[in-house]
């Protein structure tokens, strides 16, 4: 343990008083608990505290800062720049703080901070009821939530932190505070959209919606030759779009699975997916221009069990792939004809060909809050895109990385370079890319309330904000 000097005695007098466990390196589960999501992250922390409730995580925050030790905080480990994990300092893992609590007569959903996606949709539609969350039931809620959380119900009930009700938090002196409309407003208006800087969600509360059990998915499969011509038209089909219609453009290459035909495994591809929560002969009306488009390879569109969709894309995701990762994001004003035509000749010539790229339709509700309600930046687009790169051989990261970074700078030229923060890659310029996406006057403000409540910055690995 590097820089770490602790005696055993303290040592042993912390980990007494947990109802967790204390991992460090000497033990047999020491890298299991410290391998995250994305594999280029290999980090050796010095302890990775496995918290079982409130205390344990107070505990490990006011023996990190009496030792001064450098603090992860991990909810999912699904960050793709690795803030989940640390060298030599302390990681506060909440993975075993799980458990969701459904309240059906008052539409709310109580998710501790270590709960995934997966934890919340397995409760809340026992009851036909949804959080709007991610896309991969493995992502932790926590990480997804405080840096926005778009998902297939975002233009319909907004982003995940759009939903939240209050939160319960430890601060970076160890003490538990509630951020609501009631107490500390301050803080339940950073913690929508500020990410981590600000302490340790231990719990979250979430306004919870009906929209039963199934949804309609669009998901037909169309030769990448045909692509720039398929997302012009989806452009202009999603002029039209009602809110129960949240749709994605993807550009990827059909996985070597066994969800997918084997004949068509590893074809370039088009297609224009989306999520329709309503009637089902409504959903078709509106997806089925999307599916004459010319001749499919496949078309796995019609109605489909919400919970189902939500773990579609699972295991593209996984963590059991170890597939190394570098993302990047761009809020884009309007999706031109020239951006089309750069994007898709990007598309044929993707560094692996598991490396997606997607377009989102933003709008709807989603962009109905401004900075007055949370300093989640980017609403007022029209579009997101993401560059999901992904490979699995380390001798090629520096020329994956280079091409990401050289496609994303084609496409901010020109634009206010505005990212989606929980796609930010462990070698981004943080503070640029922050003050772009929020915006001067709610970075100012995002500082202002990180000095009131965390002013040592103890709480830095994180989409960072420092102190005044």
């Amino acid at each position: 343990m590097t820089n770490i000097t602790i005696s055993e005695t303290a040592l042993a007098d912390f980990t007494a008083q947990l109802h967790g466990k204390c991992i460090t390196d000497v033990s047999s589960e020491f890298d299991q608990a410290r391998s995250v999501w994305n594999a280029s992250i290999d980090k050796k922390p010095a302890f990775i505290v496995r918290c079982m409730g409130v205390a344990d995580v107070m505990h490990s925050v006011r023996f990190a800062r009496t030792h001064k030790l450098l603090v992860a905080v991990r909810g999912g480990g699904h960050n793709v720049a690795g803030n989940a994990t640390c060298d030599d300092g302390m990681v506060i893992d909440l993975g075993r703080m799980n458990a969701v609590h459904t309240d059906v007569l008052n539409q709310s959903v109580r998710v501790e901070g270590g709960a995934t996606i997966g934890d919340v949709d397995r409760e809340t539609q026992l009851f036909g009821l949804a959080v709007p969350l991610g896309i991969v039931s493995e992502t932790g809620i926590g990480g997804l939530t405080l840096c926005g959380g778009h998902s297939w119900l975002t233009r319909l009930h907004g982003f995940a932190c759009d939903n939240l009700i209050s939160m319960d938090i430890i601060t970076a002196e160890g003490d538990l505070v509630t951020a609501s409309e009631a107490q500390n407003p301050d803080l339940l208006w950073a913690l929508k959209g500020g990410g981590g800087n600000f302490g340790i969600v231990v719990s979250f509360k979430f306004k919870a919606h009906q929209i039963g059990n199934m949804v309609t998915f669009c998901a037909p499969f169309y030769p990448m030759e045909n692509a720039a011509e398929i997302m012009r038209f989806w452009r202009d089909h999603m002029k039209s779009a009602p809110d129960k219609f949240t749709g994605n453009f993807t550009l990827w290459s059909i996985p070597a699975h066994e969800n997918f035909p084997p004949d068509f495994h590893g074809k370039p591809v088009a297609i224009p997916t989306g999520v329709y929560c309503g009637p089902e002969d409504e959903a078709m009306e509106f997806i089925q221009p999307l599916r004459d488009l010319g001749e499919p390879l496949f078309d796995l569109s019609g109605p489909i069990p919400y919970a189902a969709v939500q773990q579609a894309f699972d295991p593209y995701f996984s963590s059991k792939e170890k597939r190394l990762n570098y993302w990047k994001s761009l809020f884009m004003d309007e999706l031109s004809n020239a951006s089309i035509d750069a994007i898709v000749a990007r598309a044929k010539n993707r560094p692996d060909p598991w490396t997606l790229m997607a377009i989102r339709h933003l709008g709807g509700r989603g962009s109905s809050f401004t900075a007055k309600d949370s300093p989640l930046g980017g609403r007022d687009a029209d579009f997101l895109m993401s560059i999901d790169t992904s490979w699995t051989d380390s001798a090629k990261s520096s020329a994956a990385m280079n091409w990401t970074q050289e496609f994303w700078d084609e496409m901010a030229e020109g634009t206010s370079g505005r990212a989606y923060l929980n796609f930010l890659s462990q070698t981004d310029n943080h503070e640029n890319l922050l003050r772009a996406s929020y915006g001067e006057d709610v970075y100012t403000r995002l500082k202002s309330v990180k000095t009131k409540y965390d002013p040592s910055n103890f709480f830095s690995l994180n989409q960072n904000i420092p102190p005044q």
